[in-house]
């Protein structure tokens, strides 16, 4: 299948149509950014790792009852999805307090929260991507409550099936963001990346890192060990294909 035109480019990934209606393609880059793209760097094989990492997470969430646009990853910086009509929501569920959370709020960083937090963010950079209410979300016509609580049950349901397969990996899920987009005929289905780019990973035993936290730190030289440390434990060796 062949990219035609650009269709987005994002900060990290580019979109191309394909020579199929419903297709799309979308390449992975290895630009790393933070603070609304101020700071930007280039992370030698970031963008395979992260494609690789995202299709498994993928196909996990498709065998779990969790439709997801990952069609196919025939290179592995380079993903066939279906093409979706995004909802500039971010949507970020937290189990445990940290970040943000506990610069703006009065809690404990490292408190576990039960149940999980569901945030939702308005996606647009020249907003600076600031949190929503479902009443904000229906003012400005993103989406109607039905949706809302649509987008609110697939987070938590993907809460469910990552928190045990990264705690089978020896990982703690921490906390992360997930985009969803609607089909052709309407069905609301996770769209974008799961990777260590849109995840808060610890180590479940020494509570080190293991995501583009460390970028926002400063720990460059530290960043792609980490990436690759989740790639070898969350892809079996028989599926490893860097």
């Amino acid at each position: 299948m062949d990219k035609k035109e650009l269709i987005n480019s994002g900060k990290v990934k580019s979109v191309f149509t394909t020579d199929e209606d419903d297709k799309v393609i979308i390449e992975f880059r290895d630009d790393m950014t933070a603070g609304d793209g101020e700071r930007k760097e280039v992370m030698n094989d970031k963008g395979l790792y992260n494609a690789v990492i995202s299709a498994k997470i993928f196909k996990v969430l498709d065998e779990n009852g969790v439709e997801t646009q990952f069609i196919d990853l025939p290179q592995p910086n380079v993903m066939i999805a279906k093409k979706l009509d995004m909802i500039p929501i971010e949507v970020i569920v937290r189990n445990i307090a940290t970040g943000s959370l506990v610069r703006k709020y009065p809690i404990a960083d490292g408190t576990r929260l039960e149940p999980p937090v569901v945030q939702m963010d308005f996606k647009d950079d020249e907003y600076h991507d600031p949190m929503l209410n479902d009443s904000l979300i229906k003012a400005l016509g993103i989406a109607t409550q039905e949706e809302i609580d649509i987008l609110t049950e697939k987070a938590l349901k993907i809460n469910e099936i990552l928190t045990k397969f990264f705690a089978d990996a020896g990982i703690i899920l921490v906390d992360y963001k997930v985009e969803f987009g609607k089909d052709k005929d309407g069905n609301i289905i996770l769209g974008d990346e799961i990777s260590p780019d849109s995840c808060r990973l610890w180590d479940s035993e020494t509570l080190d890192m293991l995501d583009k936290e460390l970028f926002r730190k400063g720990k460059d030289d530290e960043v792609m060990d980490a990436y690759i440390e989740v790639y070898n434990r969350v892809i079996p060796d028989d599926e490893k294909v860097i």
